[in-house]
């Protein structure tokens, strides 16, 4: 992990790759320079009319090639914080993910290992801080059940139990993959102050031993299963598979609620081979899993698979309806889809693609976006009603992310193989079939498209529902007709 590898201006890195401060400065005194600097990052915000609202360039399409080299630096100040939050995830959305020369500097902002706020010179510092506290992290467990510092690994297994050897061989229990901190260069004061306050939060969390211990029995069963045809883990690289099993057993044994469970080492695995640092990978998939640790619990399995339930039937109540008969045990199946983010159901560059432009969380319900998509349908019907019908902004469920219309578009699109599917055995078919198979733009032209329809006819309704109302007559109009009868 290197803490000064920074793009954003004021970083030796930026003005490498892409410019520094003094050079922005200097470069948007010429005239011109900044409307198209301007120009640049506003590209990806222009819309087109369809049906009434707005409608967002569909991602990924038109040959984007993500949020470039060139825009990023672009959305800083020039002490490095990152002002235009709003701009950096519309052109994640917009532009169809990053660009993969930027893929790491860009997701410690987009999952939050370092605010947006940060200045360059605080990231520095917070980076130091994070790799010192993972460190402490890692040791106290491993102090505390040395036996579980070797993964258990079946021996007809050569390649994994071989990497399980060479990990244990490899000096430090507690050294850490990625590039290591310098700590020569900070002042022995503040890397005692750091070190302290490291100590105490760890030694503050207790670490229940038996849970803990059948925590990495189950992560020992998942991680063999991990993608292990990716080549991050191909020959030599099998001895991440061991770098990702410490993240896991580290992150369980300090979030006792959430703990280990199943799919978690399919996500991890997807930080660590972005971020190629143990250090960043932890923290990274730490705040994601913070965010969405009830989708880990049966209680949120089933919320989702609900609201994934209702949103279709909004959408295409033919196809509800197969679903949900009682031999078909409705949506659950779409499940792992909604919980590792449709990594397995795309080509493995577009699962990525697909996974920053969810992060992004650019296009929700109650985002800018659906609020002025569901104003503009709101005063067509208003023109065309001439001013007769004046509904207030209708309402929608906000519990409808983008993910779930991603899901409901891949429904949508296999409709027919769907309605040809009489049994559960079927449809756990069917979802086997899609592994890798479907085309990504295709899937988010139909989402944008289904979003944007729910967002039309929740005022649609609205306005079915005033015009079929009787009217109710006032107060003051009974009492005079009283007085003239």
């Amino acid at each position: 992990m290197d803490p000064s590898r920074d793009l954003s201006p004021g970083s030796s890195e930026s003005s490498r790759r892409g410019l520094g401060a003094e050079e922005r400065e200097a470069l948007e005194e010429r005239p011109g320079l900044r409307e198209r600097g301007q120009t640049a990052v506003a590209a990806a915000g222009e819309g087109r009319w369809l049906r009434g609202c707005m409608e967002p360039p569909s991602p990924g399409r038109g040959g984007a090639a993500g949020l470039s080299p060139d825009t990023f630096p672009l959305l800083f100040d020039l002490d490095g914080r990152l002002v235009k939050e709003s701009q950096f995830r519309k052109l994640i959305f917009k532009e169809g993910g990053v660009d993969p020369s930027i893929r790491k500097d860009v997701w410690k902002f987009l999952f939050g290992m370092y605010p947006c706020t940060s200045t360059t010179r605080e990231r520095k510092a917070l980076a130091l801080e994070l790799y010192v506290r993972y460190k402490m992290m890692k040791c106290r467990w491993q102090a505390l059940m040395p036996s579980s510092r070797r993964m258990r690994v079946d021996e007809t297994d050569t390649e994994l139990y071989e990497a399980a050897l060479a990990y244990q061989q490899t000096g430090s229990a507690c050294k850490l993959k990625g590039q290591e901190v310098d700590l020569s260069e900070e002042k022995s004061e503040q890397m005692t102050f750091i070190e302290l306050q490291a100590k105490v939060y760890v030694d503050r969390q207790r670490i229940n031993v038996h849970e803990l211990h059948e925590a990495i029995r189950i992560i020992d069963k998942d991680v063999p299963r991990t993608e292990r045809d990716l080549d991050y883990y191909q020959n030599e690289g099998a001895i991440n598979l061991m770098v990702l099993r410490d993240i896991l057993i580290t992150f369980a044994a300090f979030h006792p609620d959430v703990s280990y469970a199943q799919g978690m080492n399919d996500l991890v695995s997807r930080f660590l081979e972005v971020l190629d640092s143990e250090v960043d990978a932890y923290w990274c998939s730490t705040f994601y899993f913070e965010k969405m640790a009830l989708d880990f619990k049966e209680e949120g399995l089933i919320r989702k698979i609900r609201l994934e339930e209702q949103l279709l039937k909004e959408l295409d109540s033919q196809l509800y309806a197969h679903l949900l008969r009682d031999d078909m045990n409705g949506l659950t199946f779409c499940h792992r889809w909604l919980l590792l983010g449709f990594q397995r159901e795309f080509e493995h560059s577009d699962a990525v693609r697909l996974f920053e432009i969810l992060s992004s969380h650019h296009l929700e319900l109650s985002s800018l976006e659906a609020e002025s998509a569901r104003h503009s349908e709101r005063m067509t019907h208003f023109q065309r009603e001439e001013g007769k019908i004046r509904p207030e902004l209708p309402l929608t469920n906000n519990d409808y992310t983008f993910e779930l219309f991603i899901c409901a578009a891949i429904l949508l699109e296999k409709k027919e193989l769907l309605l040809k599917c009489s049994d559960e055995v079927e449809l756990i078919q069917f979802t086997n079939s899609l592994q890798g198979a479907l085309n990504l733009d295709r899937v988010l032209e139909r989402a944008e498209q289904a979003f944007f329809n729910y967002c039309n006819k929740s005022v649609m309704d609205c306005f079915k529902k005033l015009c079929t109302e009787p009217k109710k007559k006032g107060f003051f109009s009974f009492k005079l007709m009283d007085l003239f009868s």
